[in-house]
């Protein structure tokens, strides 16, 4: 296993401890919440370093292709399901969110299933960084309304258009 998959594994390592200070934090200003802030970027910026990793150390694998765009939905759908449970982000938000992650994925194992390895795009990249920001946002300033809809309209839009583009880019996997 590679140094970049390992990086990976750690965001994934990181999910139930940010997952149980949120609990603690009870969605309100504070202590937990700014210490469930704290490992959400950590384990956001492990993105960004297994990426670099990977690049400039060669260490590009199939594993990594599967394992880092999986890391990286299972980080923010935990936000958004902590959100959700508050009220603070709409149940129709968090299920555009899920269905696109659950389409993409298994149009990468139709993909996969034909020798196919459908790495990350761009638009997918763009929807994980705003998505991560717009979090951290939440959790910095979670009893702010109007930054709530402005974070779940830019996550909407973002996950809305990278979803279209994986399909319009790969409909091909999807046809024999």
């Amino acid at each position: 296993m590679t140094l970049a998959s390992k990086i990976t594994l750690i965001r994934v390592a990181f999910i139930p401890v940010y997952m149980v200070l949120m609990y603690l934090s009870g969605g309100q200003p504070g202590l937990w919440m700014w210490l469930a802030l704290g490992v959400f970027i950590l384990a956001s910026l492990t993105d960004y370093v297994d990426g670099q990793i990977a690049r400039k150390y060669n260490q590009v694998s199939d594993f990594g292709k599967f394992l880092d765009p999986l890391a990286d939905k299972l980080l923010t759908i935990a936000a958004l399901t902590m959100f959700c449970e508050w009220g603070q982000v709409p149940a129709w938000a968090l299920m555009i969110v899920l269905t696109r992650e659950f389409a993409v994925t298994g149009l990468r194992l139709v993909a996969v299933g034909k020798g196919v390895v459908i790495a990350a795009g761009w638009s997918g990249k763009v929807k994980t960084a705003s998505s991560m920001i717009g979090l951290c946002f939440l959790m910095a300033f979670p009893t702010v309304g109007w930054l709530c809809w402005l974070v779940v309209g830019m996550i909407v839009v973002t996950t809305v258009y990278s979803g279209i583009e994986y399909f319009i880019q790969n409909w091909k996997c999807l046809w024999d």
